[in-house]
């Protein structure tokens, strides 16, 4: 059946209506959320660190992270007194690390300059650090009930297919958001915003989508046409470039390593980290760097291997003990090894303490 003799849904309240009711009865309960119809009002703070936890990372990664930052700082004052290594160490293993160094900007710039509230519209929340427009509409929907067209890759898919916009990606992303806008809805902002959500992570997925149980379904093209899982449709996958460097455990004969605090303007800035070659500066990558002190490096026998979204990076890492009293050049501290997991150490350096210990255990 060709795309063109589908009829796509309407334009009426009808999508938000079967949408809104099924959310009523199947909302998924997360802890930053406001069950529906409860009369309850959602905590601007509380949406604002969940939106920026989820960017790019899953439900199930979040709660924990998100659980353990509002008991350590509830309120977006406590989060904005918090030292910006607390706060680093605390994200440490929720990956992409500028979230956080925008986190502490905005909390600071919300009580520094809007006496700690969040504003309540979606141009004002997008001049604050971090927030983007998905970001900003979200907000502004789920906090303050204005509506706005929240688009992520969720609500994406489900329009897409929806509509069956046979335009590819990125540059389809126009049109699938100017039908999103045609049905989003004027009542309940908060709630049609998650719906959309919660419709495209647990019913309308990527793969397998369960189109029996889906509230839209009689209104869906794609599913018309026989083929949801053709939408979005997407430009063919290029190779991720491949990176190499070499990383360098300095252990103590007192059970300490060496740790650094790597640089604000690099990747991982301001993380604790190990020190190591220039892999994350592409092109510099070979550049020749000493180790932190001379001494008999040997290496592992395995290479740690790990891919961000950007490239995949091959790490040498090469392994050397000094004597008590003897300190690396530059900045940085002894850890001891027995709290290696207490250093607030990012994904990448904890695989290589991992790929030490094994070694060490084997």
């Amino acid at each position: 059946m060709p795309v063109d003799s589908v009829t796509p849904p309407d334009r009426t309240d009808a999508v938000a209506d079967a949408l809104l009711a099924h959310y009523d009865r199947h909302a998924r309960v997360l802890p930053w959320r406001v069950p529906p119809r409860s009369g309850l009002v959602a905590d601007p703070y509380r949406v604002w660190l969940s939106e920026v936890m989820l960017q790019q990372t899953t439900v199930a990664a979040v709660i924990p992270y998100f659980q353990a930052f509002t008991n350590r700082w509830p309120t977006v004052e406590a989060l904005a007194s918090a030292g910006d290594a607390e706060v680093m160490a605390a994200w440490a293993g929720l990956g992409y690390y500028a979230r956080a160094r925008n986190l502490m900007a905005c909390a600071r710039m919300v009580v520094g300059d809007h006496g700690g509230r969040f504003p309540d519209a979606e141009e004002g929340l997008r001049a604050l650090p971090g927030i983007g427009a998905y970001t900003a509409a979200a907000i502004a929907a789920i906090a303050f009930d204005r509506r706005a067209v929240a688009v992520d890759a969720n609500v994406e898919r489900v329009v897409a297919r929806l509509f069956a916009v046979t335009d590819p990606l990125p540059g389809g992303r126009a049109r699938i958001r100017d039908h999103a806008d045609a049905i989003t809805s004027d009542r309940r902002a908060g709630d049609f915003a998650q719906a959309m959500v919660d419709l495209g992570s647990s019913i309308c997925t990527p793969r397998a989508p369960q189109c029996l149980i889906c509230p839209l379904a009689d209104r869906c093209a794609a599913r018309a046409l026989g083929m949801p899982e053709a939408f979005p449709v997407k430009p063919p996958k290029g190779e991720k470039p491949h990176r190499q460097g070499t990383v360098w455990w300095l252990e103590r004969d007192d059970g300490h390593v060496w740790l650094e605090r790597r640089d604000e303007k690099r990747m991982l800035g301001g993380m604790a980290g190990l020190p190591g070659t220039a892999w994350d500066r592409r092109g510099e990558e070979g550049e020749p760097v000493a180790p932190p002190l001379a001494a008999r490096w040997t290496a592992l026998n395995r290479p740690v291997v790990h891919v961000f979204t950007h490239f995949r990076l091959t790490l040498t890492v090469e392994t050397a003990q000094v004597a008590s009293g003897i300190d690396p050049l530059g900045s940085g501290q002894w850890w001891p090894l027995h709290r290696i997991g207490e250093a607030g150490l990012p994904t990448l350096f904890a695989k290589v303490a991992r790929a030490i210990m094994g070694e060490a255990d084997a």
